[in-house]
C-alpha cells in the first residue's frame, strides 16, 4: 500500500486530455481527525500528522490542524482537499473531538455543521446526523487502531463552516438540514467524477419515492426547472417545484433507469430543445463530448415532413438549435416539434420497457413551448385539474 504524503495527493487521472489530481473525502477527513484526537487523548502528546487507510486501498498521511488537549478531551481538524474536483467542500475543516467514556465502546455523533437527516430514502435514517455508512466504518476502524484495549471513547464530528457550505449542495433538497454530509465510499475523490454526480441525482429519486411520490417531472437543468415553475404558475397551480421535479443533468438515460428501478408510474419530461432533441435521436447521455447530432436529428425530421432541401441545408449549417428553430419557424413547419416530442416519449418509453407512462414537452427560451406529445398533453391536463 503506497502512502500519500501531506495534504495534497500526488496521484492523477487523465480525462479529456487533462491531467487532474485526486483528492480525499470528508469521510477520510473525519476518520483521520477522529484517530488523531483519540491518540492525543490517551497519550497527551500533540501530533503533526496522522496516517489512515482508505477503502480504495490507498494510505493517506494527513496534517493535523488545531490540536487541543485537556484532561478529559482532545480535538483537532483535517482540512479537506478535493484535488481538481469542483467540490464546494474543498478546504473545509472537519473536526473531531474525542472524550473518554466508561464503557469499552466507540460512540460517534455529529455536531455543528454536520447535517441532520429528516427524510427517509437515504443511507442514514431520519433523526441521525449525515455520516454515511462507509465513513462511519472508516472512523471506527481507525479509532480502534489507537484506542487502548478495554477503553472507550465518544467521538463528535463537527464542521463549523458546514452550515453555510451546505446551502450550496444537494443537502437541503434531500432533506438534510443544518450542514454537510460526511460521505465517500472509497475515501478518495476522483476529480470531476460523473459517478458521484449521478449518485446524487439518484438519491433525489429515492427520497421522493419514500415520500410516496409516484409521478415526477424530469428536466435536464435550470432552464427546464424555471420554465416548469412558470408553467405551473400560469395554470394557477401552487406547488413546491422541488417536490415534483428532478434535474437529470446530462444523464437522462441513467435517470430513466433509476426511475424504473424505483417503480415510478409517470414521468413528464420538460426540457430545452437543445438537450432534448438528442433524446429524439436515441442519445441518452446528452453531453456534447459523448454525442451531438442535434442538427442531424432536426434536419432528418424536417425532411421526413417534406421540407425543402434549402431548409435542411440551413439547419445543418446552424451553430445553435435556436438558430435552426428560427429557420424552421420561418417555413411554418411547426408540426416537426410535436413529432420530436412524440419521438422523445417513444425512446424514453422503450428505455423503460413500457413500464412507465411518459410525456414530453420541449421549449426554447426564445419561442416558449415548441412541441408537446399526446401523452404529455393528457398528463399536464391531469396536473391542472387536480
Amino acid at each position: 500500500m503506497k502512502s500519500l504524503e501531506g495534504n495534497k495527493l500526488d496521484r492523477f487521472i487523465t480525462k479529456g486530455r487533462k491531467k487532474l489530481r485526486y483528492g480525499y473525502t470528508t469521510g477520510s477527513c473525519a476518520a483521520a481527525a477522529s484517530k488523531a484526537a483519540t491518540l492525543m487523548l490517551y497519550t497527551k502528546n500533540s501530533i503533526k500528522d496522522i496516517c489512515i487507510d482508505t477503502p480504495k486501498g490507498w494510505q493517506l498521511k494527513l496534517s493535523v490542524i488545531d490540536p487541543v488537549i485537556t484532561d478529559d478531551l482532545a480535538s483537532c481538524c483535517i482540512i479537506k482537499d478535493s484535488g481538481d474536483d469542483p467540490d464546494v467542500t474543498n478546504g473545509i475543516r472537519i473536526y473531531a473531538a474525542a472524550k473518554k467514556i466508561n464503557s469499552p465502546t466507540i460512540e460517534i455523533e455529529g455536531g455543528v455543521g454536520i447535517g441532520m437527516v429528516t427524510k427517509a430514502g437515504l443511507s442514514v435514517s431520519p433523526g441521525q446526523h449525515a455520516i454515511n455508512p462507509a465513513p462511519m466504518r472508516m472512523i471506527i476502524e481507525e479509532v480502534e487502531k489507537v484506542l487502548p484495549k478495554g477503553e472507550g471513547v465518544k467521538i463528535k464530528i463537527y464542521a463549523p463552516e458546514g452550515v453555510a457550505i451546505a446551502k450550496k449542495t444537494f443537502n437541503p433538497k434531500l432533506g438534510i438540514v443544518g450542514g454537510i454530509s460526511i460521505i465517500g465510499t472509497t475515501g478518495i475523490v476522483e476529480p470531476m467524477s460523473e459517478e458521484a454526480m449521478k449518485e446524487s441525482l439518484a438519491l433525489e429519486l429515492s427520497v421522493l419515492k419514500e415520500k410516496g411520490v409516484k409521478r415526477i417531472i424530469f428536466s435536464p437543468g435550470n432552464y427546464g426547472r424555471d420554465y416548469t415553475k412558470e408553467l405551473f404558475i400560469k395554470n394557477n397551480k401552487e406547488v413546491n417545484i422541488d417536490e415534483v421535479l428532478i434535474k437529470t443533468s446530462n444523464f437522462i438515460g441513467y435517470m430513466l433507469d433509476k426511475a424504473l428501478e424505483h417503480k415510478y408510474e409517470e414521468i413528464m419530461i420538460i426540457g430545452h430543445l437543445g438537450k432534448m432533441v438528442k433524446v429524439a435521436g436515441g442519445i441518452f447521455h446528452t453531453h456534447s463530448s459523448i454525442a451531438d447530432g442535434r442538427m442531424e436529428v432536426l434536419a432528418a425530421n424536417c425532411g421526413l415532413l417534406g421540407c425543402s432541401q434549402q431548409l435542411i441545408a440551413k439547419i445543418m449549417e446552424s451553430i445553435t438549435t435556436d438558430e435552426a428553430v428560427d429557420y424552421i419557424m420561418a417555413e411554418k413547419l411547426y408540426r416537426v416539434f410535436d413529432l420530436l416530442a412524440e419521438k422523445i416519449t417513444q425512446k424514453a418509453t422503450e428505455r423503460t420497457f413500457n413500464n412507465i407512462k411518459i410525456g414530453t414537452l420541449i421549449f426554447t427560451n426564445n419561442h416558449d413551448k415548441l412541441g408537446l406529445c399526446s401523452n404529455g398533453n393528457r398528463m399536464l391536463e391531469e396536473y391542472w385539474n387536480e
